[in-house]
């Protein structure tokens, strides 16, 4: 069960085309700021990298560094992400990478999943532990 909740808002995205496939399908990289609020209060950047099908649809993957605070703590943590955007909203699952937290976070360790409709605005579920 979830023990963290929460939403971020979007602010910036910087993608750019790595190589046109069949010209229709497309690899590219982007980088991304949030702001979070809820479970997590703080600032993200995500570096992902996207393959866009010939029908609008994509995958990625790529690692993102939250630094703010969690349960009264400040630090940061990275996270890896796996997902997919199906036309209408992106979904990915998230785990912190073992090892990566640090400041009062630094024993933290979980995953979970969030969702962004095509959009500005998300949500993440995550189950965190800080031992």
């Amino acid at each position: 069960m979830p023990n963290v909740k929460g939403d971020f808002a979007v602010t910036g995205w910087d993608e750019r085309t790595i190589e046109e496939l069949d010209g229709k399908a497309k690899l590219t990289h982007a980088s991304i700021a949030q702001d979070y609020t809820g479970g997590l209060e703080g600032k993200g950047t995500w570096e992902l990298l996207m393959y866009y099908k010939a029908d609008g649809t994509a995958v990625f993957s790529g690692y993102g560094k939250f630094a703010g605070e969690f349960e009264g703590s400040n630090g940061a943590f990275v996270m890896e992400s796996d997902g997919a955007f199906d036309g209408g909203a992106a979904r990915s699952k998230w785990s912190v990478i073992e090892g990566s937290a640090s400041g009062g976070l630094k024993s933290l360790t979980g995953e979970g999943t969030s969702e962004a409709p095509h959009g500005s605005t998300g949500t993440y579920e995550l189950t965190l532990t800080k031992s």
